[in-house]
């Protein structure tokens, strides 16, 4: 989720035999098959601080039955001292009797303020909140079925809640500013990382991390501190990224957000049947990228110097890639927003558009005024919430009278670390290639994401510096949905078999 809008294998007794481990010390064991008994035990007779708690599950993937255990918990983030400053929350799945060199995947979404709910019960995890196909929100009470695309059956899954999401918190409130920053939040990413591969025997595995939305910011720049620390990726899988934040700021004398969200805005204006009939959507994807990418961006380069008719060719080529009104855009100086596009796209009808994606809308009730909320997060927030308040409980057996932060809630003002300039990992990632030649990218975009536009996307890693050796380990792949891709079943789909095949290609072996 975007910018402020935006394994332990522990066991019951009585299990089959291949599944036998002793139980740690200070862990809360629970059996769960989907439909059987739970029974929840004590170890040595009292439950521990930490609260970790592990169950037992079964799941069909492919016609194959895959028994994994879900481990939820918590691990202590500590200064130099040795002191404890915060801990961070996490839900790992991991299955029974797995291959030496089977992958583990980190997995967190963004905001940042964004817990890793999203991709845990959107798209990765043994377990999904039921949409309807296009991914727009069900009639509650909400539900949740089984995830027959879950990535479980290629690798085992860590979800980690940041500092301030999720059931994350600083041991103290006052600390909580110490992770709320670019670099606090990376060294803590980082430091939580160390300690799972080291509790948990994972060292020799191969790794990779998977970030969405400022979950890539992250990644991006966690990637390199890793290396740093002599911890080494196969790869990095990023969904709707965004490293720059110059790709994304409209501000005064910025225009290349205005050329770079061009092309999402014609596909949304073809979505919603606002450019001319008949027109086909790849066709008219390239002509917007290609004029965005070129005399778009002369034209606002140029300023106040440009013609009267050169002004007049570019309203019109403006109001037939948008589907907006020629007085509009020449009232708004050539310059179209994501907020001013949102709303006025749909004016008449009136009805507002997602950001998040813009396939989603929402009646417009006060025209006359800004958008005062993104249609996309009010279809996502109440499944998601609701449902995993009653899986972890129900299901996992973890128990908390904590608020879940889902997004947002638990940090204040976030540092972006960045003076006189725009934040930006990308040259983190960029080293990362040159420290590591041997890590692999996977970029998945939605050609209906206004927050982080697949057509910026493109722009940052085509300007990382790379070889063309480099160069050729990165993969990108576009869905016709918004930033979430996966909430759409037909992408969801897709993206399963482009990730196993971009796993696979990322494997030592290969």
């Amino acid at each position: 989720m975007l910018l402020a809008i935006l394994l332990a294998t522990a066991l019951m007794a009585g299990a089959p035999n291949s599944w036998a481990k002793p139980v740690p010390k200070n862990m809360i064991v629970a059996s769960q098959d989907k439909g059987g008994k739970k029974q929840v035990e004590k170890a040595n007779g009292q439950t521990p601080p930490s609260k970790t708690v592990v169950t037992l599950h079964k799941i069909a993937v492919g016609g194959k039955e895959i028994r994994y255990t879900a481990t939820v918990g918590q691990l202590p983030i500590k200064n130099d001292k040795g002191e404890t400053e915060a801990h961070i929350y996490f839900i790992a799945y991991a299955v029974s009797n797995p291959p030496a060199k089977r992958p583990l995947l980190f997995i967190f979404n963004g905001g940042p303020g964004a817990a890793s709910v999203w991709l845990h019960m959107g798209a990765i995890g043994p377990r999904r909140v039921k949409m309807l196909a296009d991914g727009s929100m069900p009639p509650p009470p909400y539900r949740l079925v089984d995830n027959k695309f879950t990535w479980l059956d290629m690798a085992d899954l860590v979800f980690i809640d940041p500092v301030g999401t999720g059931y994350s918190r600083a041991v103290k409130p006052e600390l909580t500013k110490k992770f709320t920053s670019v670099r606090g939040d990376i060294t803590s990413m980082r430091k939580f990382i160390r300690l799972y591969l080291t509790r948990y025997k994972r060292w020799s595995s191969p790794l990779f991390l998977v970030g969405e939305s400022y979950g890539t910011f992250r990644a991006a720049g966690l990637s390199e501190d890793l290396v740093e620390h002599g911890i080494a990726l196969n790869g990095i899988l990023m969904l709707s990224s965004i490293m720059n934040l110059e790709t994304t700021s409209f501000d005064n004398g910025n225009d290349l957000p205005y050329a770079l969200f061009l092309p999402s805005y014609t596909a949304t204006a073809w979505y919603h049947k606002k450019l001319a009939p008949h027109t086909d959507l790849d066709k008219v994807l390239h002509a917007s990228e290609e004029w965005a990418a070129t005399d778009y961006l002369t034209a606002l380069e140029k300023g106040d110097r440009l013609s009267p008719k050169e002004r007049e060719a570019v309203v019109d080529k403006l109001a037939e890639f948008t589907g907006l009104d020629k007085a509009f855009i020449d009232n708004r100086n050539l310059r179209i927003d994501r907020i001013s596009f949102a709303t006025e796209l749909l004016r008449k009808q009136r009805q507002v558009i997602g950001l998040l994606d813009s396939r989603f809308t929402a009646a417009n009730l006060n025209p006359d005024a800004s958008l005062s909320f993104d249609p996309a997060i009010a279809v996502i927030r109440p499944p998601f919430t609701s449902t995993f308040d009653d899986y972890v409980r129900r299901e996992l057996g973890f128990k908390s009278d904590l608020e879940y932060f889902t997004l947002g809630g638990g940090i204040g003002q976030w540092d972006w670390d960045a003076k006189n300039s725009y934040a930006d990992t990308s040259d983190n990632l960029r080293d990362t290639f040159a420290k590591n030649p041997y890590m692999k990218l996977f970029v998945a975009s939605g050609y209906f994401d206004l927050a982080t536009p697949y057509f910026g996307q493109e722009y940052t890693l085509a300007h990382l510096g790379l070889t063309r050796a480099l160069r050729g380990n990165i993969t990108m792949r576009l869905y016709r949905a918004g930033h979430m891709m996966y909430l759409d079943e037909a992408c969801l789909v897709q993206l399963k078999h482009d990730v196993a095949r971009f796993i696979n290609s990322a494997m030592p072996e290969h």
